[in-house]
């Protein structure tokens, strides 16, 4: 939501997606007050439901000047019980389905990027990637790490076809995903970031619009913690 409005207030017209078919419906109602948005519901854990959304949002247009993978998944539980199925779900959604949607939209990407003014990729991780949290969250961790280094091996290969690839590594922030644990903790790790504070909507809007905009255009396999120094000044874990 927030990077949606950010592109949106920016100028992009913006195509989102969620697995919840009301949850879509609600957000385009909400992010239409800030410009031209489209809602496509796809539960992209699923190779055809990714394959599903690229085709919609292709018919709709034969370029993509951004994509952002956003969708994730995290799962906490200790060690001695952390299930199977706690592996599945967080990798297909956290770093296969990025893999998925630039492999389906690629041609889109190829059709939009210059030299000048390259297509974007802009691959959602994690500051859990970057330094060991306090939570037991294996599979999350490990898949956001597979995020960043799947970033720069894209960013490789797909530099000379004008799409840079690069990601953000979030810290805490107000998404839904954050939004219980903020709520319980928030204070007491605001009051450890080196900036005293956890982030806002504009932190997380105005990296994707960076990233997008031509000011972006000539970084491509960076990784770039948002986090108020949580985790790129950590001394320890």
């Amino acid at each position: 939501m927030m990077i949606a409005r950010g592109l949106l207030q920016a100028g992009a017209r913006v195509v989102i997606s969620s697995r919840d078919a009301d949850a879509c419906a609600e957000a385009q109602r909400v992010l239409s007050e800030f410009g031209d948005v489209r809602a496509i519901p796809a539960d992209l854990s699923r190779h055809d439901e990714c394959r599903r959304l690229a085709d919609l949002v292709a018919a709709g247009s034969d370029r993509l000047d951004v994509l952002v993978n956003n969708a994730g998944a995290m799962w906490r539980e200790p060690l001695e019980t952390f299930p199977d199925e706690a592996w599945d779900t967080v990798t297909d959604l956290n770093l296969k389905s990025p893999f998925w949607l630039v492999q389906a939209l690629l041609p889109a990407l190829r059709r939009a990027g210059t030299a000048d003014d390259p297509a974007r990729v802009i691959n959602i991780g994690s500051i859990a990637a970057i330094h060991v949290a306090d939570s037991p969250n294996y599979s999350y961790a490990a898949s956001k790490a597979g995020l960043h280094q799947l970033t720069r091996v894209l960013a490789r290969e797909l530099g000379p076809q004008h799409v840079t690839v690069n990601a953000v590594a979030p810290g805490p922030s107000p998404s839904q995903m954050m939004a219980s644990t903020l709520e319980a903790i928030g204070d007491r790790i605001a009051a450890k970031a080196p900036l005293r504070r956890l982030g806002r909507d504009d932190d997380m809007a105005g990296i994707a619009v960076f990233l997008a905009s031509r000011a972006g255009a000539y970084l491509t396999g960076a990784v770039v913690p948002v986090d108020g120094g949580i985790a790129t000044t950590a001394s320890g874990t």
